[in-house]
C-alpha cells in the first residue's frame, strides 16, 4: 500500500505543471512597468497576463528590443501579437533569370533563421495564419539585365510593412535593389520570435519602417596570411555579418608569413608560400566566397598589401629585400620582415599577374593596396638599391626614400589600371608616412585614393588627411582591432596595443568625435581580425558581439551610448548564438533577466 501512495506522489508532481497549464521548464514570467521588463514567478493566477522575454523586450521600451541594428527611419506598429503558421510561409519574387539563385539562397537563409529561434518544433502550437512574404524592386528593369553589384553608389535603403488581410498575414518589402530587399528580409526575421509562454511563432500585428545605412562602408578585415582560415570559417563570418547588415569583408590575404593565394601566372609564390597545399585559396574557393558574400549583401574586397609585408613565396625571385633578417626589430614591425625592391622593372609584371588574378576574381570596386610599415632602413641597407638611387641623381636622406616608395606606388597602380582595363577603380591605403602632410599631396590623388585610418582616433594627423580631401575609412586601433587585449606574441607581457577592447567602446567610437566637421568625407569604419593570435578556433569569440556594436554604430549611428542599448545587446547575442555563432558571452544571464540591474551607477 504505501509503494502506491509514493507512485501517486511521484506521479502527481510530474504533472502539477500540465494540470497548472504552466509552459514546461519556464520558471518567470514578465510585465512592463515604466518601460522596464519586470521578472516575476509564473503561477496559475498569473499565467494568463505573463509576457515572455522576447514580447516584453519587443514591447515594453521605445524600441523593438528585438532588432540590431536598429532602422533609422520612423517605426509604427501595433503591439499585439500574431500567431504564425510555421508551416505555411511562402515568398513572392520578382521573376529575374539572373536573381532566381539568390532569391533561392534568400528564402532558405531566412526559414532556418526562423527555425533556430524555436525549441523542438513538437511542442509549437499547432494552426495561426499563413504568411506572404512579397518583394517588390522599383528600379528600371535593365538594371535586372546583370548580377547585382554592391558599389559606393548602391541605395541600400528598404520599406517594410507587415499587416494582416483576408487571414494572410502579409509582409512586404520594397527596394530599388537585391541589396535593400537582402536587408528587408533581415530585420523581417527578427521581427519575428517564439514566444515560449504561448508556445508559438509569432509576429508584430502590424508594423511600417523605413531604414537606411548611416554609413555607406560597414567592414570587417580578416587576415588570412598569419593564420589560415578555411572557406567554411570565412563563410559562417560572412553569415554572421548579414545578419547585422555589415556589407564590406576586406581580405588580408597574403603577408610576409604566408602567400596563401593562387596565382596562376606565378605558381612559386603560393606553391612554396603557403603554409601547405591544404592551405591555399583556389580560384575556385575564391570565387564561392565572392557569390556567398554578394548573396548576403557583401563585397569581398581583396587588399594586396605592398611594398612591405611580402616575404613567403618570394625567396627564388630576387625581388624582395630584408627577407627575414635579423634582428627583425631593426627592419620591420614583426617577423618575418620582408620588402619588395622597386628598383626591379621585372618585380612589376609579377605584380601584374597578382592583380590580375584578384581583379578577375573578385571584379572589386575599390581596392586595397595597403602601404603601411614601410621600413626606409631596409631599403638603406641594401646596395643595389643605394646605387639605383645614386644613378638616378638622389641622395640617400629620407625624402629620397619616400620619393623611392613614391615610384613605387606610381609604377604598381599603372598596372592596376592596366589590368582593370583604365576604369581607375578607386584605391585605398593604410596611413603611413607616405599619408602625412608632407607627402600626401605629391604622391597620392585626393580623388582616386582613400585612406584608411589605423592610428588612434584622435591623432592630428588624421585631421589633416581630411582637411586635405581625402576621404576616409575608420580603422582606429583604440577601439577597433580586436587583436588588442592579449599576451605579447614575440615576448613576456602584453601586445602592442593592450587593453582588450569591449562592446562598449566600439559602440561609443563615434565617427564624429574622430572626423569633426568633415563627416561628409567618411566612408565608414571597419574592425580589423590580424590573426597572429586568432584563427577559426577563437575568431567568433574575437569577432562576437563586438563586431555587432560597430553594425549598430555604422548602420544607425544612434544619440544614445551603450547603456541604452545594453539590453538589446544581451537579447542579440543570443540571437546570435542561436544562429551558430560562438559569440563571446559579456555578462551573466541574471543580467538579461532583471533589466538594466546590472551596469554600474556612475
Amino acid at each position: 500500500m504505501s509503494m502506491f501512495f509514493v507512485f501517486f506522489g511521484l506521479m502527481f508532481a510530474a504533472n502539477v505543471d500540465l494540470m497548472l497549464g504552466l509552459p514546461k521548464d519556464l520558471i518567470y514570467g514578465y510585465e512592463c512597468i515604466e518601460n522596464k521588463c519586470v521578472k516575476f514567478q509564473l503561477n496559475e493566477e498569473n499565467l494568463k497576463s505573463a509576457l515572455s522575454l522576447l514580447v516584453c523586450h519587443m514591447l515594453c521600451g521605445d524600441t523593438i528590443g528585438t532588432l540590431w541594428p536598429k532602422p533609422t527611419g520612423k517605426i509604427e506598429y501595433e503591439s499585439d501579437l500574431l500567431h504564425i503558421d510555421r508551416s505555411d510561409i511562402s515568398f513572392d519574387t520578382p521573376e529575374y533569370p539572373l536573381y532566381a539563385h539568390l532569391w533561392q539562397v534568400n528564402e532558405k537563409r531566412f526559414n532556418k533563421i526562423i527555425d533556430n529561434k524555436l525549441p523542438n518544433m513538437g511542442i509549437i502550437k499547432k494552426g495561426g495564419s499563413p504568411m506572404k512574404i512579397v518583394i517588390k524592386l522599383t528600379s528600371d528593369d535593365n538594371v535586372f539585365e546583370k548580377m547585382p553589384k554592391l558599389t559606393l553608389s548602391t541605395d541600400e535603403s528598404y520599406k517594410l510593412d507587415v499587416t494582416k488581410i483576408n487571414g494572410y498575414v502579409l509582409a512586404g518589402i520594397g527596394a530599388k535593389n537585391f541589396f535593400g530587399i537582402r536587408h528587408g528580409l533581415e530585420t523581417l526575421s527578427q521581427l519575428m520570435i517564439y514566444n515560449d509562454i504561448q508556445e508559438e511563432l509569432q509576429i508584430l500585428a502590424k508594423v511600417s519602417l523605413k531604414d537606411k545605412p548611416a554609413f555607406k562602408w560597414r567592414g570587417i578585415m580578416l587576415d588570412t596570411a598569419r593564420n589560415f582560415y578555411s572557406v567554411e570559417a570565412i563563410k559562417r563570418t560572412l553569415d554572421t555579418m548579414a545578419l547585422v547588415k555589415l556589407n564590406t569583408l576586406h581580405w588580408h590575404i597574403t603577408d610576409s608569413q604566408s602567400f596563401p593565394m593562387e596565382v596562376r601566372a606565378q605558381p612559386e609564390l603560393y606553391k612554396i608560400g603557403a603554409y601547405s597545399q591544404k592551405k591555399v585559396y583556389s580560384h575556385e574557393n575564391i570565387i564561392e566566397i565572392v557569390d556567398y558574400g554578394r548573396a548576403r549583401g557583401i563585397r569581398i574586397m581583396p587588399e594586396f598589401d605592398a611594398p612591405a609585408h611580402v616575404g613567403e613565396g618570394w625567396q627564388n625571385k630576387n625581388m624582395t629585400v630584408c627577407f627575414n633578417a635579423k634582428p627583425w626589430e631593426c627592419y620591420c614591425a614583426e617577423p618575418p620582415c620582408g620588402q619588395l625592391d622597386p628598383t626591379i622593372d621585372d618585380m612589376y609584371s609579377v605584380l601584374q599577374d597578382i592583380y590580375q588574378d584578384m581583379f578577375d576574381l573578385f571584379d572589386p570596386d575599390v581596392f586595397h593596396m595597403g602601404g603601411d610599415e614601410v621600413s626606409f632602413e631596409c631599403w638603406n641597407r641594401t646596395r643595389s638599391i643605394r646605387d639605383w638611387m645614386t644613378g638616378m641623381g638622389w641622395e640617400l636622406e629620407t625624402s629620397d626614400f619616400m620619393h623611392l616608395w613614391g615610384h613605387f606606388q606610381m609604377k604598381a597602380m599603372q598596372r592596376i589600371d592596366y589590368v582593370a582595363k583604365q576604369k581607375h577603380v578607386p584605391i585605398i591605403l593604410w596611413t603611413s608616412k607616405l599619408t602625412e602632410s608632407a607627402h600626401i599631396h605629391k604622391y597620392l590623388d585626393k580623388d582616386r585614393n582613400f585612406i584608411q585610418i589605423w592610428s588612434n582616433g584622435f591623432n592630428t594627423k588624421v585631421l589633416n588627411i581630411l582637411k586635405g580631401g581625402y576621404q576616409i575609412i575608420i580603422s582606429n586601433y583604440n577601439a577597433l582591432y580586436f587583436d588588442c587585449g592579449g599576451a605579447s606574441w614575440v615576448s613576456d607581457g602584453n601586445n602592442w596595443c593592450t587593453p582588450y577592447i569591449g562592446w562598449q567602446i566600439v559602440y561609443d567610437n563615434r565617427m564624429e568625435s574622430i572626423a569633426k566637421d568633415y563627416m561628409s568625407q567618411v566612408l565608414g569604419a571597419e574592425a580589423t581580425v590580424w590573426s597572429e593570435q586568432i584563427d577559426e578556433q577563437n575568431l567568433d569569440q574575437r569577432l562576437w558581439p563586438r563586431a555587432s556594436a560597430l553594425a549598430e554604430r555604422l548602420w544607425s549611428n544612434p544619440h544614445g551610448n551603450w547603456r541604452q542599448a545594453e539590453t538589446r545587446m544581451l537579447l542579440h547575442r543570443h540571437h546570435l548564438v542561436n544562429n551558430g555563432v560562438a559569440a563571446e558571452a559579456i555578462q551573466p544571464e541574471w543580467c538579461l533577466q532583471n533589466q538594466n540591474d546590472c551596469p554600474a551607477a556612475y
